[in-house]
């Protein structure tokens, strides 16, 4: 479930909107780190920055979900999609899995909107990330049947794991993380539930 053996071709044929995404995050990468670009425009119109959230830049709710602060935290957040995301694009399909992806992301924004200081400023697509190890979480938790111990037990290790990291690391979006992994796990919890 887990273990990736596709080739890159297959990959791409199986899981296309995984591959979409992780293909904005390179190519907004690029954009923001090679100088030919106006990256510092670009990034600075397209982080999440509270103050102008409030100020009407609604766009802005969505934009940090793809947006990330150096090579390291895109390849992490890329290489945990290619790692965990696919078996939810294949469970939930093309649709429903890109409305889980941005329904956590926006909801783990929202939360640092209302949590966070109006200064404070923030990208990554951790929380979308986190939610969907909150909707994986349900699935163990209603339907336990539909995932095998062995990913269960992976999938739960994982998650405490990254609940601990955020708490230990620096600059780390907590609120995003937290409220993330709630958002998919209570849409897991309403698809689920009997």
């Amino acid at each position: 479930m887990f273990t990736r053996t596709e080739s890159l071709r297959d990959f791409i044929r199986l899981y296309p909107v995984i591959t979409i995404i992780i293909t904005i995050h390179i190519l907004l990468y690029l954009l923001t780190a090679l100088p030919i670009f106006p990256s510092k425009y670009l990034f600075e119109l397209l982080a999440g920055v509270n103050l102008y959230v409030v100020n009407g830049e609604y766009w802005r709710l969505v934009t940090p979900i793809f947006m990330h602060a150096g090579f390291a935290h895109m390849l992490f957040n890329s290489f945990s999609l290619v790692l965990f995301a696919p078996a939810l694009e294949q469970l939930l399909g093309k649709t429903k899995f890109i409305l889980l992806y941005l329904f956590t992301g926006i909801a783990a924004n929202i939360a640092t909107l209302i949590l966070e200081p109006l200064t404070y400023t923030h990208v990554g697509s951790s929380g979308a990330i986190f939610g969907l190890f909150g909707f994986y979480i349900s699935i163990i938790m209603f339907r336990k049947t539909m995932m095998s111990r062995e990913n269960s037990q992976t999938i739960m290790t994982i998650a405490i794991i990254a609940i601990v990291m955020t708490f230990v690391q620096s600059n780390i979006n907590i609120t995003a993380h937290i409220f993330g992994m709630l958002a998919g796990f209570l849409t897991g919890a309403a698809t689920y539930r009997r």
